[in-house]
């Protein structure tokens, strides 16, 4: 896994992104981040898991869901099956050590 700086990211809230097999971040202080750096480590798993290109298609598709389901795109993202856990587990630095595969489907 490589930590990528592009400080070209778009949108105010949107700092970084894992983009198999990178981590694609706006500021290279966020290099430094654990816990920001450990919840993109949890979607590179998914990535893999669901071998890249459908992982990205699902997650548009859960998102176009979401937002459907509550008018709210913030709320909408939040509610991601692969965010819940990404952000539910970031803080545990040694979760990818005992996730079992396929762990993103108890979030949905």
């Amino acid at each position: 896994m490589r930590i990528v700086v592009n400080k070209y990211l778009i949108g105010r809230h949107f700092v970084g992104i894992a983009l198999w097999p990178f981590i694609v971040v706006k500021d290279p202080f966020l290099k430094k981040d654990e816990y920001f750096i450990n919840h993109e480590k949890i979607h590179l798993r998914q990535q893999v898991e669901l071998l890249v290109i459908p992982f990205y298609f699902l997650y548009f598709t859960e998102y176009c869901f979401r937002l459907l389901q509550y008018r709210n795109a913030q709320l909408a993202y939040c509610n991601i099956s692969f965010e819940r856990e990404a952000y539910l587990n970031e803080d545990d630095l040694h979760y990818l050590k005992r996730r079992k595969p396929w762990s993103f489907i108890k979030y949905l």
